[in-house]
């Protein structure tokens, strides 16, 4: 125990190192100023990441977290400062990723009086955080965060708020740092009842049709080999939601490919014709499940879940199983008899075949004059990065393509927004993710829409020396908004084409390394390119300006309602 009378701002930097924070994302401002002046004499223990937009910072920690399993965080100054995290926030809270906002207030004297660059940050962030705290006073410090760092990677991780007041930083406390690892109204991890696990395997013991639903849950509890111990021995095949995708290698034989709208076709029919159904570490988002309706209702449905309110809130449950999935999956596991199902498994071979052909081969394999397409360029990006690299995707076509295509063997190697879809993710997150793992490629896919919301982060990546590989799918339009107005608004495109700057001169003038890809040839010469440089680079893909992301199932329709080329496309 240490203790000693110092400043708040020393006081938190000591409680940051404590909690084993090592990277910080900001921007400085007028009401946070005395905390970076104290961050100046820690510089050699608290690395600190000047993004060019608050936004990019939570977004950077977004990333950060994801791929380094440790607590992102942020410090910003008060009023706009705050308030531009707030999407950064919102993202963190939709997916479950742990980064504590440390925001800078005015002088509490001042607190209500409308001051300069004041804002009511708790009351903004309380319904998109999993706890918003204001400090007062310097002796609230080392609880408040050291709780906020217990609340945000605890149970179903989350963003957590400090707002901080200008006063409570320069004031001094006799400072004494006590590790939060119990907080006597927050139970983080669910009781287990012995009878639900003796359940779960007594189901999944008689399924003749199993099948696994995986998210992000597994990656979140560290279950990826209790996940593997579960398939193998019951002889389960799986599929993953966007967020749970590298849970499981690429090439594992039992990884039936991704759930959802844009997923594959054999895991969206055999959703619905398995007889048990089991959800790990999944939210029955309706990007998975389609029409309600008409979901998986022939089947047994377990879910394994460490979030009480995600079991039964959007799908009926007959055997709930909460808990944390390394532990409970592991329960199960003991109990499961071991079952061979290569004719159910083996189901699933007719309906990869049509995908390839009607879809997979003219995506990667197009052949011919025509111009580049979306999937094939992140296939020959996928194939030169290895399967060591981290995908990072903005959101939109980029997105869809990049977790259809890349492949991957390690957990933690997908980053994208996925329940909020915030355009603009990408540049700051692959920031985040090459700090997070230095030693990993960091390949980021995004559009021409998605970049220029934060393009502003091409100046972090220049100042921090990151060796991020940027790869912009530039079709000149908003290309899902683009697709849903070809399918289902007439060719009615309001609003979705782009004219676009040269962003080969616009990386360059950032000092990054730059390339326009029109033909294959360019392509496979900028990709050898790319990745024979240390540094960072920026490939332009200039791809076919109406390309389409099949499969599809249209919004509000079956799972198994699933569209596979343009001419399948009927308007009801």
């Amino acid at each position: 125990m240490d203790k000693k009378q110092i400043t708040g701002s020393e006081a938190l930097l000591r409680t940051l190192i404590a909690e084993g924070v090592d990277t910080i994302f900001g921007y400085p401002g007028g009401q946070v100023i005395p905390l970076y002046d104290c961050l100046y004499d820690y510089s050699d223990r608290l690395k600190h990441i000047l993004v060019r937009h608050e936004q990019g910072a939570t977004h950077a920690a977004q990333g950060y977290a994801r791929v380094s399993g440790k607590t992102g965080v942020v410090l910003v100054t008060s009023g706009p400062g705050a308030t531009n995290t707030i999407t950064g926030i919102a993202d963190a809270m939709m997916d479950s990723t742990p980064i504590v906002v440390i925001s800078g207030q005015v002088p509490s004297p001042l607190l209500g009086s409308d001051a300069f660059q004041e804002i009511d940050v708790i009351g903004i962030t309380q319904p998109i955080t999993k706890w918003a705290y204001q400090i007062r006073k310097p002796e609230e410090i080392a609880w408040a965060v050291s709780r906020a760092f217990y609340i945000a990677s605890t149970g179903r991780p989350g963003p957590v708020v400090i707002d901080f007041a200008k006063d409570a930083q320069t004031g001094h406390v006799d400072y004494v740092y006590e590790k939060i690892s119990h907080i006597r109204s927050y139970q983080p991890i669910p009781e287990t009842e012995e009878e639900s696990i003796a359940a779960a395997a007594s189901l999944i013991n008689g399924a003749k049709k199993p099948f696994a639903l995986v998210g992000q849950g597994v990656i979140l509890s560290g279950a990826e080999k209790e996940l593997l111990a579960f398939l193998e021995k019951a002889d389960i095949p799986a599929a993953s939601t966007v967020l749970g995708l590298s849970a499981m290698p690429s090439d594992y034989p039992l990884n039936k490919g991704m759930l959802g709208m844009h997923g594959n076709v054999g895991p969206n029919r055999k959703t619905n014709d398995c007889d048990v159904l089991i959800a790990i570490g999944m939210r029955f988002d309706d990007r998975v499940t389609g029409n309600l309706q008409a979901y998986a209702r022939q089947a047994k449905i377990i879910h394994f879940d460490i979030d009480l309110s995600e079991i039964g809130k959007n799908v009926a449950v007959d055997i709930p199983v909460p808990g944390d999935a390394r532990e409970t999956l592991a329960a199960v596991t003991r109990l499961l008899k071991p079952a061979s199902h290569t004719e159910w498994i083996h189901s699933f071979t007719a309906d990869e075949q049509e995908e390839y052909e009607k879809v997979i081969a003219r995506e990667i394999h197009p052949g011919g004059d025509r111009r580049l397409r979306m999937g094939e360029v992140v296939r020959k990006v996928s194939d030169a990065a290895g399967a060591d690299a981290v995908l990072v995707t903005d959101v939109g076509q980029n997105q869809m393509m990049g977790v259809r295509y890349f492949r991957y063997s390690r957990t933690r190697s997908v980053v994208t927004s996925g329940g909020l879809g915030t355009m603009g993710f990408g540049l700051p997150a692959a920031i985040g993710a090459q700090e997070g793992a230095p030693d990993r490629t960091v390949c980021l896919f995004t559009g021409d829409g998605g970049l220029q919301m934060t393009l502003q982060e091409l100046g972090t990546i220049m100042q921090e020396k990151l060796n991020v590989k940027i790869i912009v799918l530039n079709n000149h339009y908003l290309g899902m908004v683009r697709q849903w107005q070809e399918l289902f608004f007439d060719k009615r495109y309001s609003a979705t084409t782009m004219e676009n700057p040269d962003f080969v001169a616009i990386a360059r003038a950032y000092g990054i390394r730059s390339r326009l890809a029109t033909t294959r040839g360019e392509l496979d010469e900028s990709i050898a390119e790319m990745f024979e440089s240390d540094t960072a680079y920026m490939l332009v893909a200039d791809v076919e300006t109406q390309g389409m992301v099949y499969p599809m199932v249209p919004a509000g329709a079956a799972i198994t309602h699933i569209i596979l080329e343009r001419e399948e496309v009927t308007r009801n």
